[in-house]
This record gives structure tokens, C-alpha cells and sequence, in this order.
């Protein structure tokens, strides 16, 4: 029990809320509703699944980068407090559960599987060629929605994609943030990010453009879903979120990322699919 709480501390299983509440908002709406109890556990089980199996993967893949970085040297892996082989197990296991859950959605569900683990594993090596890795990690995300969707549907639609695409730019603007406080050490290591390649002070402009697009589309995914105010109100805190959370971070000061990257993005993916719900069941 002791291993597989450090395990769940490595990948940080408290920010599985950060994409779990947008797939189901992607099932809400493909079910016009509530989905039914059997779609809801499988589509949970493949997204604990995916984002397991990712960022274990991840920290695979960055053990030796972790060592060599005095921000996460103590991460389980290079402090020795999980081995390898233990690692690749459990990420495997989460592999499986990914793949049986989406089996037991539908087969089209099953089918595009292969993409998303394309994606989920290819995010952990972008930064050593490209500085868009940023959009890796929101493709990886804003598959989830999109996954959803289609595990309840077993069709594609054009409100799903609208929406991880929100999804897609809402993360790679949190995610830039995140990178800030690494700038040194990846210049240093050869790494890519758009705040190493371009600096700090564009980078958050950067990603302050990408907070701007995501609302764009978040509403354009209530009117072509024909959602009503609740949602909108939804929309309009995310918003405020968003810019909160560019007012506490600037190129000089730093120090607040925690609060910005884990507390404020957390609060908005949770707030804006509660307001979903509601308007998907009182304003049918």
C-alpha cells in the first residue's frame, strides 16, 4: 500500500480533475442529460486509465531529466522510491484498462483508441525537438471530451470537437505557465518549451492568446449544442478564472504558479461542467 500511495503521489491522481469533469461534460452532452450508469463507469475508467497510464509514462520517459532538475530531483523515480519495472507494470495495467473500457463503450470508441495512446505517449518526448509540446499535452486532454462523446454516441459531431479544442487551448495556456519556472534548465538541457525558445514575457502572452481562443469555443460549443444561460454563466467564470489567473503571474514574479496552474484551473473545469449540467437538466 505504501508503493502504490507513492505511485498516486508520483502521477499527481488528484489532477486527473483537471480533464475528467470535460469528458463528462462530453457525455452530458452527447446524452442530452444524464448518461446511463454503465457509459458514466466506463467512461470514467478509461479516463483514470489514460491519465494514468500518461503520466507514468511521463515520468518514465523524464527520469533522467528529473534527476539532473533541482525542481524534481525528489520525484519518486530518481529518488529511488519506485523502480522502473514497477513503473512500467502499473503503467501497462492502465494501458489495459483504457483499452477494456473503451471496448466496453463501442467498438468506434475501441477503433480510435490506438490515437489517443499516439498522442498520450508521444506529448512525453516533444519538448527534446519542439517547442509545441504545449499542444501536444492539450491534443492529449482535449481528446477526452471527444472520447466521451463518441463512447456514448458511437459518432462523431461537430460539438464535441469544438469542445476539445477549448480544451486543447485551455491546456496548452496552463501548461505554458507551468513551464516558466523551468526556463533555465531547459535552455540548459537542450529542451523546447515556448517560454525557453521565446522567453518568459512572451510566453505569457502566448499563452494569455490561447485563454483567449478557449472561451471562444466553449461558447461556440453552447450554441451549437443550443445550451442556454446557465451554461453561458459557466463560461463567463471560467473566464474571470482565466484572467485571474494571468493577473497573479507576470514575467517577474513567479511565485504564485502554484495557485494559477493547480488551484484556478482545477476550480474551472469543475465550476463550467457543473453549470453544463445544470442547464442540460433544468432548461431542457
Amino acid at each position: 500500500m505504501s508503493k502504490v500511495k507513492t505511485f498516486l503521489e508520483m502521477i499527481k491522481f488528484e489532477h486527473t480533475l483537471f480533464a475528467l469533469p470535460f469528458a463528462y461534460l462530453g457525455a452530458f452532452l452527447a446524452s442530452k442529460g444524464f448518461p446511463t450508469l454503465e457509459k458514466f463507469i466506463w467512461i470514467t475508467l478509461a479516463m483514470i486509465g489514460a491519465r494514468t497510464a500518461a503520466m507514468s509514462l511521463n515520468r518514465l520517459i523524464d527520469r533522467y531529466i528529473d534527476a539532473r532538475n533541482p525542481r524534481t530531483r525528489e520525484r519518486a523515480i530518481p529518488a529511488g522510491k519506485l523502480g522502473t519495472t514497477e513503473v512500467y507494470f502499473y503503467t501497462l495495467l492502465s494501458f489495459l484498462l483504457l483499452g477494456v473500457s473503451a471496448y466496453k463503450l463501442n467498438w468506434l470508441a475501441f477503433e480510435l483508441m490506438p490515437i489517443a495512446v499516439f498522442f498520450l505517449v508521444l506529448y512525453s518526448y516533444t519538448k527534446r525537438f519542439t517547442w509545441a509540446c504545449h499542444l501536444a499535452l492539450g491534443i492529449s486532454l482535449g481528446l477526452a471530451p471527444m472520447g466521451a462523446w463518441i463512447g456514448v454516441t458511437g459518432h462523431w459531431a461537430l460539438a464535441p470537437v469544438l469542445l476539445g479544442l477549448g480544451v486543447l487551448f485551455w491546456a496548452a495556456g496552463f501548461d505554458i505557465v507551468y513551464a516558466c519556472q523551468d526556463v533555465e534548465f531547459d535552455r540548459k538541457e537542450g529542451l523546447h518549451s515556448i517560454p525557453a525558445v521565446f522567453g518568459v514575457t512572451w510566453g505569457l502572452e502566448i499563452s494569455i492568446a490561447f485563454h483567449v481562443l478557449a472561451p471562444i469555443l466553449f461558447i461556440a460549443v453552447g450554441v451549437v449544442s443550443g445550451l442556454h444561460w446557465l451554461y453561458f454563466i459557466g463560461v463567463v467564470i471560467a473566464i474571470l478564472l482565466l484572467f485571474r489567473q494571468h493577473r497573479i503571474i507576470s514575467a517577474s514574479d513567479l511565485s504564485k504558479i502554484g495557485i494559477a496552474f493547480f488551484n484556478l484551473n482545477g476550480y474551472l473545469s469543475v465550476l463550467l461542467f457543473i453549470f453544463s449540467v445544470l442547464d442540460l437538466i433544468l432548461l431542457k
